[in-house]
């Protein structure tokens, strides 16, 4: 007779509750322990609350259905996934490096070659997601994480959506206002080429310290995306210059990426002439900047704020979607 033996399924018991790492309108996340490894594993359980997703949010959850699926150096990789009557879970790679955010609202700007190792790793990710038709729809500083040694890693799922192979297929509005293509704002449709131009977005938030169009009015933002000339500083190379203006093209097939080559055409641009992408797919290219981190639960690279919070942990303040259960949530990696 064969037995078939399983993992037992894990649940938020199993893990320890160290410090608050982000906190958001969906939930927290939090810097975890999985109590079975010794201390030794450090995770970020992000906790969703099921009445915001049912509620609140536009799309299909995209993180678990997404993350499964994918295996890249730059983007986070999905450990667990789980579920109480009230809340999701989902467990992470901890990047104790912090957001990208945080670094760049510290510096100001950043230089010209440290802008382009990020991106360079970005563009990778985001060529990945693209060859298993998956558009990401929500890069920004804030979806961009360091770890240990610097290199970026994307994250934040919830946006994306798969089975997307050209520039149209896709039709709700979502993403973050100032990182949108015109397309997007349009309605008339989206697909891949809406990630080049928030990768264009976020290298020039990167070079001068504000996305581009920046206004806090949001109907002027909207109006500057979709019509108005974006001036660029005086300090910007003319082969930076030059590739975010193909990045941010206005019509996406004519976007650089937008083509049929997608991230190839990117990696060809002048502005990666000195990049090797093998070393750097490979992590063997030492990140510019390194993240000062004095131990494994160190969390002096996320917000104050946030790490200072009390960890809450509770069931107790679900209202709405108590007793929904999310099919195909349940995930236990290897």
């Amino acid at each position: 007779m064969l037995c078939l033996h399983f993992p037992p399924l894990l649940s938020k018991d199993d893990f320890e509750s160290l410090r608050v790492l982000g906190k958001g309108s969906y939930g927290k996340v939090f810097l975890v322990r999985h109590k079975d490894t010794g201390g030794d594993k450090l995770y970020a359980m992000k906790m969703l609350r099921k009445e915001h997703v049912l509620n609140r949010w536009r799309l299909k959850l995209g993180d678990p259905e997404v993350l499964e699926h994918v295996s890249h150096p730059f983007i986070v990789s999905l450990h667990y996934a789980f579920q109480t009557p009230k809340k999701l879970y989902l467990v992470l790679d901890y990047c104790p490096g912090g957001e990208l955010f945080f670094h760049l609202s510290r510096a100001g700007r950043f230089s010209e070659g440290r802008t382009r190792f990020y991106t360079c790793e970005l563009l990778l990710a985001l060529e990945y997601l693209h060859s298993l038709n998956i558009i990401f729809r929500d890069l920004k500083p804030e979806n961009v994480l360091l770890d240990e040694h610097g290199h970026a890693k994307l994250t934040d799922f919830g946006l994306s959506k798969e089975g997307i192979c050209d520039n149209f297929s896709a039709r709700t509005m979502c993403g973050t206002p100032e990182y949108l293509a015109p397309e997007l704002l349009d309605s008339k449709g989206h697909g891949k080429a809406v990630d080049w131009y928030s990768l264009g977005a976020l290298a020039y938030e990167m070079l001068t310290g504000l996305p581009p169009y920046y206004t806090q009015d949001r109907n002027l933002l909207f109006d500057r995306i979709r019509r108005a000339q974006l001036q660029y500083p005086q300090y910007i190379s003319a082969v930076a210059k030059a590739l975010l203006q193909g990045l941010l093209t206005r019509q996406p097939e004519s976007r650089l990426g937008g083509g049929p080559e997608d991230g190839a055409e990117v990696r060809a641009h002048s502005f990666f002439a000195t990049v090797d992408w093998q070393a750097l797919y490979q992590r063997v290219v030492t990140p510019p900047f390194k993240p000062k981190v004095a131990g494994a639960g160190d969390v002096s690279n996320f917000e104050k704020e946030f790490v200072d919070m009390p960890l809450g942990v509770s069931e107790a303040d679900g209202r709405p979607g108590a007793g929904v259960h999310f099919d195909g949530f349940t995930y236990q990696g290897e």
